[in-house]
């Protein structure tokens, strides 16, 4: 079970997208992780022997599942309904599992460790393909990507979803640069699944002290800056705050200057006169154009959740309210998880999700006190929470798959040293 969860994490950001009907693409790694659960649970029954976390985080996320699944049944679409439960159910089953077998520190720093080198060449994947429109012509590399690279990891039906509504290119003071997306449908993806990675990284750089991590932290650093994703750099903002305000007494004075150069990377980035600092400065820009357009977004979909504060329009149904005739793959979202959540499925379904992500950073910073590598995985929750406010998250398979695998790791023992 090992080895297959060790084969997911490789595979994780460069799955292949199956096409099992005309009109349906499905990520081959839900496939692969319902193998993993079933396999599980077979292993389990003859055992006569199943492990179930008991805890917080395993209570928090069956709620969640009932409350969104539970929707179904008032849900004005219940195909796009039954589409979204599917989807939920066949990556949260990857917790239990994942609970269950990396239950040691060694076997988590394995896993963490080959996350970081997928993530890691999917970033210089990313990097490539923004630096290539300086050498090839932005029209000739977007259309290399369009028509060979994004649809076998996107399929046919999402790929042309995408296309018809893209988010590949982005507008800074006049000129148009084609944004990092590597092998994910959208740059805001990438730049959360690596906003996620990087703090990780940098926790097995501090751990460790080999050159390869701190290497592959710049390297999805730099990815995720050219992703010029404002909900990404908005999620490293609110990370970074966090780790300063909640740790910054308590760290060895080593970490404390690993922090200062990261923090002064960032803002030289953020900073120095040119597109990466026009595009973060346009976060704070209410007059924006597409800022203007996410606050009317969630100004509508607040209205939803308080037209329907218990028991939302029915998961997958939100799109329908803004736009009665709207297609499945037609991207018509809140621009923000929790008040998607709350639109879809109720209320009080976003505060347990809020709860969920709340205790597992708060189990991490009790864990961070025996060990600091917790306190990164805290730090990489901060980021995805704080991503969310910015973008609906929850349903790319890559990006929840590694949410899922990071907070099973509230149930790592600790009895063990990591090496």
């Amino acid at each position: 079970m090992t080895t297959l969860l060790i084969i997911l994490a490789i595979y994780l950001p460069f799955q292949l997208a199956l096409n099992p009907s005309e009109g349906i693409d499905l990520a081959s790694i839900r496939v692969f992780i319902l193998l993993i659960f079933f396999l599980w649970l077979a292993e389990g029954f003859r055992k006569k022997r199943l492990n179930i976390a008991s805890n917080s985080i395993t209570y928090l996320l069956v709620v969640f599942l009932f409350l969104s699944a539970f929707s179904f049944f008032w849900a004005k679409n219940q195909d796009f309904a039954m589409r979204k439960i599917l989807f939920l159910l066949s990556i949260f089953p990857l917790y239990f599992v994942a609970s269950d077998v990396i239950y040691d520190k060694e076997k988590m720093i394995k896993i963490v460790t080959l996350l970081v080198v997928s993530g890691t060449l999917a970033a210089a994947v990313g990097i490539v393909q923004f630096f290539s429109q300086f050498v090839f012509g932005l029209e000739r590399v977007y259309k290399l990507w369009a028509d060979f690279v994004a649809m076998p990891f996107l399929g046919s039906s999402a790929g042309k979803a995408v296309l018809e509504n893209p988010s590949w290119l982005v507008n800074i003071s006049g000129r148009t640069f084609l944004r990092a997306t590597s092998t994910f449908p959208d740059p805001h993806m990438l730049a959360l699944y690596l906003g996620m990675l990087i703090p990780l990284s940098a926790g097995l750089f501090l751990k460790t002290r080999k050159t390869f991590y701190l290497v592959a932290f710049l390297i999805m650093l730099m990815a995720d800056v050219l992703t010029f994703s404002r909900g990404g750099y908005l999620g490293l903002l609110v990370g970074g705050i966090f780790l300063l305000i909640v740790f910054w007494r308590k760290m060895a004075r080593k970490y404390k200057f690993f922090i200062l150069g990261f923090a002064v990377l960032i803002a030289i980035a953020f900073i120095a006169p040119g597109p990466i600092s026009s595009r973060f400065s346009s976060i704070f820009n209410l007059q924006e154009g597409s800022n203007v357009g996410r606050l009317d977004m969630w100004q509508k979909s607040w209205k939803v959740a308080v037209s329907h504060p218990i028991l939302g329009v029915g998961i997958g149904n939100y799109s329908l309210e803004i736009k009665p005739n709207a297609d499945y793959r037609e991207p018509i979202t809140a621009h923000n998880t929790y008040l998607d959540i709350a639109a879809e499925t109720g209320i009080i379904t976003a505060l347990v999700w809020i709860a969920l992500l709340t205790s597992a950073i708060i189990i991490f910073l009790k864990k961070s006190r025996y060990d600091n590598f917790y306190l990164m995985m805290a730090v990489s929750l901060v980021i995805f929470a704080g991503h969310q406010i910015a973008e609906t998250a929850i349903y790319s398979p890559v990006v929840l798959t590694l949410f899922v695998i990071i907070i099973s790791f509230v149930n790592v023992r600790e009895n063990e040293k990591i090496s």
